[in-house]
């Protein structure tokens, strides 16, 4: 029972396209929304009749997925699509979801991703590094997760050879930290708080730093020889140096 000083859990929902999605990956993308709240609300979309969806059938009691039929009406298309979009307005008007997440490498899912944001509610992508840009930018945050699976196989056996390592941290993501810690109040030895810096990211880049193969920014950043980082009351504080 909630206490008179407990909030209630936000009520997240997760929509899967499953022609663009693997259910190996489905466990990372429970856990990573649990930063937004409860996933509360799952549906996986699809043509059920297709052989090729069996993985995501065999998951559908495991983890209370709630399957939607979407026949192929047109050779070579689907109403996926459409029927996942319609669903997600609902539930954005309907007032009760507090944050989405789209699991999908689908760019066409780029103006649904747009619109929840408009709305001022965040929403999470989860795809691969084959995702067109578009639909990465349109999210709140984006997660390649075959980035994040490989990690934590490299974290469980760290002696085994990673099959799709995570992407190496290249100059324009370290120019995108360096313009944000510009930005930043900085105290008299040029040091700014993190918490600060990564806001000011967020309102430029989706970026995730589990797509990277660390599980928070303050990894990544401690990671980077461009930064130089203090641990104080406040949390942590990053330097540019070069």
């Amino acid at each position: 029972m909630a206490t008179k000083f407990s909030r209630p859990a936000r009520n997240i929902a997760l929509l899967i396209d499953a022609d663009n999605a693997s259910p190996a990956n489905l466990e990372s993308a429970l856990t990573i929304l649990g930063d937004l709240g409860t996933v509360n609300i799952r549906r996986v979309y699809g043509n059920w009749s297709k052989q090729g969806l069996k993985g995501w059938s065999n998951l559908v009691h495991r983890y209370a997925l709630e399957p939607q039929q979407q026949f192929d009406l047109t050779k070579g298309k689907n109403a996926t699509d459409m029927k996942m979009t319609i669903d997600a307005m609902d539930l954005l008007y309907g007032g009760h979801v507090d944050g989405f997440g789209l699991m999908t490498s689908d760019s066409d899912f780029m103006p649904l991703a747009i619109r929840i944001r408009q709305n001022g509610t965040p929403v999470y992508g989860f795809g691969t590094e084959r995702t067109p840009e578009a639909f990465r930018e349109a999210c709140t945050r984006f997660i390649d997760l075959n980035a994040v699976s490989s990690s934590a196989q490299a974290s469980v056996q760290p002696d085994a050879p990673s099959q799709t390592p995570p992407p190496v941290v290249d100059e324009a993501l370290v120019k995108l930290l360096g313009d944000a810690w510009r930005a930043s109040r900085r105290d008299d030895e040029g040091f700014a708080s993190l918490s600060e810096i990564g806001q000011r990211v967020a309102n430029r880049s989706s970026f995730d730093a589990r797509s990277y193969g660390f599980s928070r920014l303050s990894e990544l950043v401690q990671s980077l020889p461009q930064f130089a980082s203090e641990k104080r009351e406040g949390g942590l504080y990053v330097k540019r140096l070069r």
